[in-house]
């Protein structure tokens, strides 16, 4: 059930590991789409920018935990790979007691301070109630949402992408049926399209955990590797904190942009929503790459194979160049039509939306490559250990987003808004690519003879060396 990357064409096992990941986050953009489609087609534009208006602070929330999530999983990864599975299980166990406090308190926090953010985001009148019963759902199932990332990520760190697809599946197909029943049947609005997603979720998350008890023996813990570790879990938070601090970081760049899109309009906020939508969905290739990235780094670096690293990084690259053409060439032909799967064709000022939504998404394709670098170097980065550094790419990042709501938007209106994730991409870019090299550097430096003994000094921090070597 598990798979080694430390061996074997590099690029060969990216595309092998990244095509079942792909289709797992197509399955959980799925649900995300039919929420988005089935909004804006039976509640109307009003409903559908209700929903867009909650984008950004949703993806400041999940994104956290999503990061998280993805961070606790790199110590599985490097501990698979330097074949060390007393170790790789300890990091599973306190991973998981992490993971449910930071649940409980995300899910107190933000369900507290729900109102007071969309009234700061300045989110507009007509839409505003919708809006917070929608994200306050969300919200509520922070706990489904950790619980099926980490145990994803956890998988995926063993080498196996394709087992969390089985699950996204299924979680895909009911929760298309609870959006139709909730919203059709019982008649819950927005609120039904948000408790659709939660409960979807948490059975994917639930079902993989029977799964992996019953189909993973190397994750069998004993009673020791059950206890609570203090050094393991400084280890993991060292990793998973700046994780999700990366994507809470680039979400305040995100909800300055919301809050400058909301005052152009409900209108302008309607074909944001649905531009979003759109492109996270054409999106989901660079995601797979960045997973499958972080878990081959993460082995490689685990197992002292440091030449393997430039070559993957070289050939994910390669992907995601030939994957960003082929976009664009789609899109510039494609948009308007793709635009008419979130909107009403009975909306009063259609053409004006449709022309807005392909706008945007054009734009964003237009810089597809500058995404790829993006995901391709930063969860490279990560997966060598150096989670840390990577935070600063998600500085500029929201530097860049921010001062483009501040001052663009204002000024220019809603053409500075669809430049203005481009211009993220491109300023993170100007780091992560020479940050990924120096970071190689660095490994070949502290593995001059690429010994495990050695390569351990740099997999953890060393504070916390002793309580993961017990």
């Amino acid at each position: 059930m598990t798979k080694d990357l430390t061996r074997g064409s590099p690029m060969r096992l990216i595309l092998g590991f990244t095509v079942p990941t792909l289709f797992g986050m197509l399955f959980q953009q799925l649900y995300n789409l039919v929420d988005t489609m089935v909004v804006g087609k039976l509640l109307g534009a009003r409903a559908l920018a209700a929903v867009g208006a909650t984008g950004s602070i949703n993806f400041f929330v999940i994104g956290f935990c999503m990061g998280l999530c993805s961070g606790f999983a790199i110590p599985v990864a490097q501990r698979m790979g330097a074949q060390e599975p007393g170790k790789m299980r300890r990091c599973v166990a306190n991973a998981a007691y992490l993971a449910a406090a930071f649940a409980l308190v995300l899910t107190v926090a933000t369900g507290l301070l729900c109102r007071t953010i969309l009234t700061a985001m300045n989110t507009p009148a007509d839409i505003f109630e919708d809006s917070r019963a929608y994200i306050f759902i969300i919200f509520m199932g922070i706990p489904a949402t950790i619980l099926y990332n980490l145990l994803a990520g956890i998988i995926r760190s063993l080498g196996d992408s394709r087992t969390p697809v089985y699950f996204l599946a299924m979680s895909s197909f009911l929760n298309i049926f609870l959006d139709f029943a909730l919203i059709l049947w019982f008649h819950a609005g927005v609120a039904g399209a948000a408790a659709a997603t939660v409960l979807s979720q948490g059975v994917s998350g639930v079902a993989c955990l029977f799964y992996m008890r019953k189909k993973y023996p190397i994750l069998h813990l004993s009673r020791e590797e059950r206890r609570l570790d203090l050094p393991s879990c400084r280890v993991l938070c060292a990793m998973g904190i700046p994780m999700g601090l990366q994507y809470s970081i680039t979400a305040i760049g995100s909800i300055v942009l919301q809050t400058a899109v909301n005052g152009l309009g409900s209108l302008y906020v309607a074909a944001v929503a649905a531009g979003n939508k759109l492109f996270q969905l054409l999106a989901c290739p660079y995601d797979a790459m960045g997973a499958a990235m972080a878990t081959y780094c993460g082995q490689n670096a685990g197992a002292c194979r440091l030449d393997r690293l430039g070559r993957g990084v070289r050939a994910c690259t390669l992907m995601g160049f030939v994957y960003a053409v082929m976009a664009f060439a789609a899109m510039l032909v494609l948009a308007p039509q793709c635009a008419m799967l979130f909107l009403d064709p009975k909306e009063q000022e259609l053409t004006l939306l449709v022309d807005l939504t392909s706008r945007y998404i054009v734009t964003s394709c237009a810089f597809f490559f500058a995404l790829a670098l993006v995901n391709i170097f930063r969860f490279s980065i990560q997966g060598m250990g150096f989670s840390s550094f990577a935070v600063l790419a998600g500085v500029m990042e929201m530097a860049a987003r921010a001062a483009a709501g501040r001052f663009f938007v204002p000024a220019m209106g809603y053409t500075a808004a669809c430049f203005a994730s481009p211009a993220a991409w491109v300023c993170a870019d100007l780091f992560l690519v020479p940050a990924c090299a120096a970071c190689i550097r660095r490994l070949r430096r502290l593995c001059p003879d690429r010994k495990e003994d050695a390569c351990e000094a740099r997999i953890v921090p060393a504070p916390a060396r002793a309580g993961t070597e017990r």
